[in-house]
């Protein structure tokens, strides 16, 4: 969710006492959309994070490292001219809105007390950070806006910076219950109530809203017509019981999590979703939102490369399958290249009736057991036998072609099968490190360019690593390349091998130090190949198992390719919630 205005409110609360009385040390903007203050003090500081962009607007202290650009950006430069050594007075917030400003005290260019304002507005989609002289004249912004842009309200340096204009909405705090009633009596009945809060509040998210229809009503999308009039006196005096709650400002730091990471956050429990999502206390709201928008921004990253890699291994897979078809249609041609050496044969017998300059030459076909007649195409500005040599030499060359054709044919479609597992490993990529992986094999494989120029530092990324329901260690590469870690350098010889059968997927080891795995560890090894695998959507995959020393990788083998014997198969539901429960 967007930071609302409550939450802001909370989080400004938390900062001054930390902030308040410390001066500005350094100024830096690793990113176009971040600003970094590091703020020192007697008795407190740190890095304070602002961040304009757009649905990811927030500012919060935080100890995560950023790698600033070697030039810093025009607006960085500006803000180190008038901010850098000055002190930090003021941390204000207009009534409910989205909008913070850092009020600074400092000295002018003439060495006179002046102040200068960092105001950091968080509208949605208009996220901006503008400087502010002494008499609220604009210096600049992270973002100007002309009247090209908005006819309303332009942020140029000069002008006098304008607050935006507000909603009009009633403010949480103050609510009146006789108000309330009156203003429920006129909404119309089919209205949700958490859509109602949301237009007669301010400072309240969509996501406050459906937590207070679902605390009173029990679900979060109560329609008004729908309620008896008891039902509407229960929603009141619980929205009257948040408002107080938020005059005494006991809020919190509540973070909800989902399998994939961090989902949302707010200053006050959410339990509308029940058991899909798992809600956790932070220590702090910086911590909450360092911890927050950081994996966010690693699912991004990971979302973004993973996208990038996907695109240009596809592009390799289309290449590579139109290669081959064409190679299989040239190996068709080069098969029937018997008449070649037929149509040689019939001109060295007619040699004597070709006259040079001749284009055609009809005669007996000898070959054709009715004993017809061809008709074979010449070279008019060769000679007889040239004619014929060249037909022979037609044959010897498709002849050739035959073979080479095969070898190439053969290797096509190794390349085919082996780009078909690279896609299903970057499918199951769950990190950047994963997609980092996936892309130095391609790198050394000769199919994609290093970038840079320069060797990579080997990924950390390692197997995933399970503990099965009696105690045995499950492990599961996540590429070719720990495919072929696990299996041929990590796995015991006398090890249980599985693997998805006849599709691409995960080198699955149980470590058994030599014994024979119990039937409950061998399903659930067998569930995590099947999860790890092409058939994941199935119902049922069909996994091979055996030791690992019945594994052996054919010669000239790609990263990931194998051949196995004395197997056995058993039948495997690819279970999610099973996996996740085993994984360490």
């Amino acid at each position: 969710m967007p930071l609302d205005a409550i939450c802001l409110t909370a989080l400004l609360a938390e900062l001054r006492p930390e902030l308040l009385g410390t001066r500005v040390d350094k100024i830096q903007q690793p990113q176009k959309d971040k600003l970094l203050l590091t703020l020192r003090g007697k008795q407190g500081g740190g890095k304070l994070l602002l961040a304009a962009g757009s649905g990811s607007g927030r500012l919060h202290l935080t100890e995560r490292g950023f790698e600033n650009p070697q030039s810093p950006p025009m607006f960085c430069m500006l803000l180190r001219k008038h901010l850098t050594g000055a002190k930090l007075v003021e941390i204000a917030q207009p009534p409910l809105e989205r909008l913070v400003e850092l009020i600074f005290d400092t000295y002018d260019e003439l060495g006179e007390p002046s102040r200068k304002t960092l105001v950091l507005e968080l509208l949605g989609q208009s996220c901006n950070l503008i400087l502010l002289d002494q008499a609220q004249l604009i210096l600049d912004a992270l973002r100007r806006v002309d009247e090209d842009m908005s006819r309303t309200r332009r942020i140029l340096p000069g002008l006098r910076y304008e607050l935006p204009e507000t909603q009009g909405k009633e403010n949480p705090k103050k609510a009146d219950q006789a108000a309330m009633r009156a203003a429920l009596e006129a909404a119309p009945p089919d209205i949700r109530l958490d859509t109602w809060l949301l237009s007669t509040f301010e400072g309240l998210s969509p996501l406050i809203c459906r937590e207070l229809t679902a605390r009173t009503l029990g679900k979060r999308d109560s329609r008004l017509g729908e309620l008896t009039p008891a039902q509407r006196e229960i929603f009141l005096d619980g929205f009257l019981a948040f408002s107080k709650d938020l005059q005494a400002e006991t809020w919190a730091p509540y973070q909800l999590s989902g399998e994939d990471g961090p989902v949302d956050f707010s200053y006050m429990p959410i339990h509308q979703y029940g058991e899909t999502f798992t809600l956790t206390q932070a220590p702090s709201f910086s911590a909450l939102l360092d911890d927050f928008y950081q994996a966010k921004d690693q699912s991004e990253r990971h979302r973004q490369q993973a996208g990038a890699l996907q695109k240009t291994v596809k592009n390799l897979h289309s290449r590579t399958a139109r290669k081959l078809e064409a190679q299989r249609v040239e190996l068709t041609e080069a098969a029937d290249r018997d008449h070649l050496r037929e149509q040689g044969d019939i001109l060295t017998a007619n040699l004597h009736t070709i006259k040079k300059g001749q284009s055609v030459l009809t005669a007996q076909n000898f070959y054709d057991p009715e004993g017809g007649e061809i008709t074979i195409p010449l070279d008019p500005l060769k000679t007889p036998q040239q004619n014929a040599a060249a037909y022979y030499k037609r044959h010897t060359k498709a002849k050739t072609a035959q073979k080479h054709l095969l070898e190439q044919i053969e290797k096509g479609e190794g390349e085919l099968e082996y780009l078909a597992s690279v896609l299903d490993a970057i499918d199951r990529a769950e990190s950047t490190a994963d997609v980092a992986q996936i892309r130095e094999e391609l790198v050394d494989m000769g199919l994609l360019r290093r970038e840079g120029g320069k060797k990579q530092k080997p990924s950390q990324a390692k197997p995933l690593k399970f503990i099965s329901s009696t105690g045995l260690t499950i492990y599961a590469g996540k590429n070719n390349l720990q495919n072929d870690q696990l299996t041929f350098k990590m796995a015991n010889r006398h090890d249980t091998w599985l693997h998805a059968q006849k599709i691409h997927g995960s080198h699955v080891v149980i470590a058994t130090e030599g014994k024979e795995p119990d039937q409950k560890t061998l399903e659930e090894a067998a569930a995590i190949a099947a999860w790890h695998s092409q058939g994941r959507s199935n119902g049922k995959v069909a996994v091979d198992y055996t030791l690992v020393k019945y594994v052996k990788k054919p010669a000239g083998g790609k990263p990931g390719a194998t051949h196995y014997v004395n197997y056995r198969t058993i039948q495997a539901i690819p279970e999610g919630a099973l996996v996740d429960r085993l994984k360490t």
